[in-house]
């Protein structure tokens, strides 16, 4: 390994946290990649971007940004910081500058995960509250996880980390595929993200696309060397 490998930078999505790497960590450590994997806060479009930058801007060297699921969207605009390389999404949203995930779903058919969502709240700076949700737990194995072990599902459904409703409706300041080379792997049974709005933001991204057949949302959890092997793949491209 040389001092100029990039950095792979874990961006994990929502209703996960980043113990959902563990498999993908260790495949690329097991073939010396650096790799770290940040907590995604969850909050909000522009904050969890603006905080992914930040981790990505303090790393030494070239940094390859991976995100899945709702990571993918805060990686098309954190990834415009200088030192970012490369984009690799996986199972996620790649937005154009100025699109929100809602607009982006809402041209094709829903996905199950959206009429499984269980709503919470939580308190805000101005003394308000504000809405956030998970998966209902007794959807979370189909919806989520489909391909995982039922007693590792159990405890993803448990440990779900929330999503702020508001990062639904924020729109992409910046899309950083239009400068940076991209690869996308389309998880071919998610239902959570539609396949079919996986591989339309691909294709329009001009990304290098990958597809597992039977792969469920959680494919970093279920096919961790499918996903390690494309994410290497985009480092040695731009390595």
């Amino acid at each position: 390994m040389t001092i100029s490998t990039p950095t792979v930078v874990l961006v994990h999505g929502a209703f996960a946290d980043a113990g959902s790497w563990a498999g993908v960590v260790a495949e690329l450590q097991s073939h010396g990649i650096p790799v770290i994997a940040p907590p995604n806060p969850l909050r909000g479009l522009a904050a969890d971007a603006a905080y992914i930058a930040s981790v990505a801007s303090q790393i030494d060297g070239p940094v390859v940004l991976v995100g899945h699921s709702y990571g993918g969207a805060l990686i098309t605009v954190a990834g415009i910081t200088d030192n970012v390389v490369g984009l690799v999404y996986v199972a996620a949203y790649i937005l154009e500058e100025g699109e929100s995930l809602g607009e982006l779903q809402g041209r094709f058919p829903a996905s199950p995960l959206v009429s499984n969502l269980k709503q919470w709240t939580y308190p805000v700076a101005d003394g308000g509250r504000a809405v956030e949700v998970t998966i209902a737990e007794e959807a979370f194995p189909s919806v989520f996880a489909a391909d995982v072990p039922a007693e590792v599902t159990k405890v993803l459904a448990a440990a779900q980390r929330p999503l702020a409703v508001a990062a639904f409706e924020e729109t992409a300041t910046a899309a950083a595929w239009k400068a940076k080379p991209s690869w996308a792997l389309v998880a071919g049974a998610d239902q959570a993200i539609n396949p079919e709005v996986e591989r339309f933001a691909a294709k329009r991204a001009g990304a290098t696309v990958v597809e597992v057949e039977g792969a469920s949302h959680a494919v970093a959890v279920s096919r961790p060397k499918e996903v390690a092997d494309l994410i290497r793949e985009a480092v040695h491209a731009v390595n």
